[in-house]
């Protein structure tokens, strides 16, 4: 039987002997082999971007992220390494990571390295005046081409951190032929971008550290005032007592005690009636607010303590008290405003004396009229000589007093009006009329206050506010 060959159709050339594509399909092959190494390519700068970016997202230590920097540079390049210089804030430059695929070049781009960026931290030699720049980043990129020397290929791009620069990233070849397309440095600058990403995320987690612990500080420090505050008011005999004070901040400059005068007959438990004859009811405030504030108020209190054990009259206490704190207050630029009295059980009279405080408001029964508790006095640490007055008044029952710190008739509403005093004397004559209890009192005015500042809005100050009634004959 014959066999009739078929004759092959032109579209179907066949290969020639050893395997050798045809003429007419070769460039279809070496097409199909540009592509599939061009997709190999960008699948492997995908890689290395997404490992960077993996990095970025998941690192805990900063040092460990930026010695990926150099080396990625260099891969996603296909360049022969990379360095990464950073900026000190004292302005000296550090070559922080360097990467190099060949070892033996290591060492000698490292010392090229270091050499530029010592002739910029060192003026004093003889290569800094081959600088042709002031600016930094050009007088950088200056002396890194001069040591690498001309036969390296080198790209170098800003590290940049909230509009500064915080560095350079520098990628190089030794390859005469390899060429700085624009592809291959945007992709050392996004790698430069991520890095800059890094540091900053790496200083706002420092910065976040630091609040963290001048909270904690904060919180010991509120704690700590808050114990040296009386924590409730004394049970003391004829009289009935409310006090609270709120600070503007987590550590206030206000200042209330209330201290028995001779401490040697008080014999009481906590929460038990006492047979001290003598109180002082005091308020202070310190000018500002916050920590500062808050450790001048607790030296006030322990040197208020120490001189109220001395028994002497409210002047006296004021006089000694201006010149022990004078020195300290004078360095610090503070000052304090205080009220100091002294309530006998027994006489129920009030003796008192100011060293410019807001003067107390006196609400008494049987007249129905307020009257300002004040005598003439500087601020203590203003004037080492200052003189001090004493005053004395006589209550009866009913008669009701309020000791308050200028963040009250300071308070401000959302249109900036302040509360002032006026407000302040009719709120607590009209709470004197419906009210029988301190605390009542207590409540309503600083409800008042805060209706006037506004639902949702903090006070500006430190609020401080002490009601003392004489309990009214049974």
């Amino acid at each position: 039987m014959t066999t009739v060959p078929v004759p092959r159709q032109p579209s179907q050339s066949p290969d020639l002997p050893g395997g050798t594509p045809a003429p007419d399909i070769t460039p279809v092959f070496a097409l199909k082999e540009l592509v599939s190494r061009l997709h190999r390519e960008h699948n492997k700068v995908q890689d290395l971007l997404s490992s960077l970016g993996f990095a970025l997202r998941s690192f805990t230590n900063l040092n460990q992220f930026l010695e990926l920097t150099p080396l990625i540079a260099s891969r996603v390049t296909d360049a022969d390494g990379g360095a990464l210089i950073l900026f000190r804030p004292n302005g000296q430059l550090r070559l922080e990571r360097i990467h190099c695929q060949d070892g033996r070049n290591c060492q000698t781009i490292r010392k090229a390295l270091e050499t530029a960026t010592l002739q910029l931290a060192s003026p004093s030699n003889t290569g800094a005046a081959m600088v042709p720049s002031a600016n930094l980043t050009a007088a950088l990129d200056y002396q890194v081409n001069r040591y690498l020397g001309a036969d390296v290929q080198m790209f170098g791009t800003a590290i940049l951190s909230k509009n500064e620069e915080r560095g350079r990233l520098y990628v190089f070849s030794y390859d005469p032929n390899y060429d700085w397309t624009e592809t291959r440095q945007k992709l050392v600058r996004l790698v430069a971008d991520q890095t800059a990403v890094a540091i900053a995320t790496d200083e706002l987690t420092v910065e976040l550290r630091k609040k963290e612990r001048l909270d904690r500080e904060l919180e010991i420090g509120e704690e700590i005032q808050r114990q040296l505050l009386p924590r409730q008011c004394p049970n003391i005999e004829g009289l009935e007592l409310a006090a609270r004070c709120k600070n503007a901040n987590r550590v206030g400059g206000d200042y209330y005690d209330f201290i028995p005068v001779n401490y040697d007959q008080v014999r009481s438990k906590k929460g038990a009636a006492t047979d001290c004859q003598r109180w002082s009811v005091t308020i202070g405030d310190v000018m500002g607010k916050g920590v500062p504030a808050g450790l001048i108020m607790t030296m006030l209190r322990g040197m208020l303590r120490a001189e109220v054990l001395n028994g002497h009259n409210p002047a006296r206490i004021l006089q000694h008290l201006n010149h022990v704190m004078y020195a300290d207050l004078e360095n610090s630029n503070r000052f304090v405003t205080l009220f100091y009295s002294e309530y006998n059980t027994d006489t129920q009279t009030l003796s008192y004396s100011n060293a410019a405080h807001n003067p107390p408001l006196l609400w008494q029964a049987a007249t129905d009229t307020i009257t300002r508790l004040d005598t003439l006095g500087m601020l203590i640490g203003l004037d080492v000589d200052t003189q001090y007055f004493d005053a004395q008044i006589q209550l009866a029952p009913g008669d009701t007093i309020i000791y308050f710190t200028d963040g009250f008739t300071d308070a401000a509403s959302a249109s900036g009006d302040r509360y002032d005093e006026e407000n302040l004397v009719k709120d607590f004559e009209h709470a004197c009329h419906i009210y029988g209890s301190p605390q009542d009192i207590l409540e309503y005015l600083f409800g008042q206050v805060q209706q006037f500042i506004g639902a949702g809005r903090d006070a500006n100050d430190d609020m401080t506010l002490i009601v003392m009634r004489v309990k009214p004959n049974q």
